[in-house]
């Protein structure tokens, strides 16, 4: 067996109970992965291994986390990298371990993002205590646009339009307003996200990838073809002007978009801030629907209304359609270098239809 058939979609344990894997991130050695799984009946995640095929639950007390343990007293672990970072949902707040030290730095960007967006558009959550490795966090209310997109919910098309509308309203609000003196100060403390560390990103998933599987006779194609993609992405990221840096979340996707039965909207999570051109977060937010609608988890018809409210926010901010598309390219290159088989596969495929694309988009005008 492949190292790369190797990643199961569940796998059981020393006492016979079957876990879901949900992620996967590349261990240091080729061949092993950490995993973060759930298995029916039991609320939460847990973290395990999966080394030379071997399947093994990753222990509570984490050495790289050591607040963990005690941490996940207190409340639901919904979210765990073994040895990176944790989320724990407690009531009325939400805790994040990480490693010693770790903690300083998000905290310092949650400060930042406090000053720097408009209070009438965003709400941010709240510190309510912290330490250098734990940082604990008020509940915003209301449904992310994630739970409000998925099949199940009792939401309507028109109101799922409306909460679309409001995001796009807000972004453009936020990112099209002048910056007093004092505010482009913060701003001007943000870490750069610039095209060439969106080039440099993109190699290291790549090289990372590239360690675990170029060895694999059956993925030879896929390494050349992604070889390709990444030089193709780094032309196109670096080989022309890029737009304004603005404010970038830096992690857009719809779980971290609140929305409630009053204004303003949630946003969560700036452990990524950074000062950036506004295509990036655009494409991560436009991916990530793609991402649903092609693994049949977002209908067409909404996947249709949210990819339309985004496109409007970049033709409002006035993105470069080549940046625009250069940064959703690079973006889908991450995902093609992911752990997991199957969104690597489903990633590389979408690349290779928007190489086919590129061509005949070039012969056009240039639009969205």
């Amino acid at each position: 067996m492949s190292r790369h058939a190797s990643v199961p979609r569940s796998a059981d344990d020393e006492t016979g109970t079957t876990w879901q894997v949900h992620r996967v991130w590349f261990d240091k050695k080729p061949g092993d992965y950490v995993l973060e799984v759930r298995t029916p009946g039991r609320s939460g995640v847990r973290g395990a291994h999966l080394r030379n095929g071997h399947y093994e639950l990753a222990s509570p007390d984490d050495p790289q986390l050591p607040a963990l343990r005690a941490e996940t007293q207190h409340g639901e672990l919904i979210s765990y990298r073994p040895h990176r970072r944790a989320v724990i949902r407690a009531e009325g707040r939400y805790i994040k371990v990480f490693r010693p030290g770790e903690a300083i730095e998000a905290a310092e960007r949650c400060v930042q993002m406090d000053i720097l967006l408009d209070p009438s558009a965003f709400t941010v959550p709240r510190i309510l205590h912290g330490s250098d490795d734990t940082l604990v966090f008020s509940s915003l209310p209301g449904q992310t646009l994630h739970e409000l997109g998925e099949e199940h919910s009792a939401l309507g098309d028109k109101a799922f339009a409306s909460a679309w509308e409001k995001w796009s309203r807000a972004w453009i609000a936020q990112l099209g307003a002048p910056y007093d003196t004092a505010t482009r100060r913060v701003f001007a403390t943000l870490p750069l996200h610039s095209p060439e560390v969106e080039a440099t990103e993109v190699w290291r998933r790549l090289n990372r990838w590239m360690r675990h599987y170029e060895h694999v006779p059956e993925l030879t194609s896929r390494a050349g073809a992604l070889r390709a993609a990444a030089a193709e992405v780094t032309r196109n990221l670096l080989g022309a002007a890029p737009d304004p840096l603005v404010l970038a979340h830096g992690d857009l996707h719809d779980n971290q978009i609140l929305v409630g039965d009053s204004s303003p909207l949630g946003l969560l999570d700036f452990d990524d801030a950074a000062q950036a051109e506004a295509a990036l977060d655009l494409a991560i937010l436009d991916v990530h629907l793609e991402l649903r609608l092609r693994k049949n988890r977002m209908a067409p018809e909404r996947y249709s209304t949210a990819h339309a409210e985004v496109i409007a926010v970049a033709e409002a901010l006035q993105v470069s359609p080549s940046r625009f598309q250069a940064y959703s390219d690079a973006i889908w290159l991450r995902l093609a270098c992911a752990a997991l088989p199957g969104r690597s596969s489903l990633a590389t495929a979408v690349l290779g239809e928007r190489t086919c694309a590129a061509s005949t988009r070039a012969n056009g005008a240039a639009a969205f």
